[in-house]
């Protein structure tokens, strides 16, 4: 059974700054690619970010690419995600997820059976 904890979220003025973590367990995370999503109020769940088992490959949502950064720390089982210059329209809850032998470019599309509570990330104008 996987297990996600996402940590980190909060309220944060408009161009402010926010470090989300997430720690995993119940998977072989030094080889599962990881990836972070949200959820706004009314909207469906989004991806946002993609990491490979390494962290050498990256991949991001069109509307984060340059403020938002993912990283990992495999020895920790932990994924991060690095948002800068945050925006109203980033309110959401985060959350991450990912699957082991999964490649980080298929994080994006899959369809993933369970979910952690997420994270709530609040931008204020």
């Amino acid at each position: 059974q996987v297990q996600l904890v996402e940590s980190g979220g909060g309220l944060v003025q408009a161009g402010g700054s926010l470090r989300l973590s997430c720690a995993a367990s119940g998977l072989a995370f030094s080889r599962a690619a990881m990836g972070w999503f949200r959820q706004a109020p009314g909207k469906e769940r989004e991806f946002v970010a993609a990491i490979s088992w390494l962290g050498s490959n990256k991949d991001f949502a069109d509307a984060v690419k340059g403020r938002f950064a993912i990283s990992r720390d495999n020895a920790k089982s932990t994924v991060y995600l690095q948002m800068n210059s945050l925006k109203p329209e980033d309110t959401a809850v985060y959350y991450c997820n990912g699957e082991t032998g999964l490649s980080y470019s298929e994080v994006r599309r899959r369809k993933f059976s369970s979910w952690g509570q997420g994270t709530q990330v609040t931008v204020s104008s």
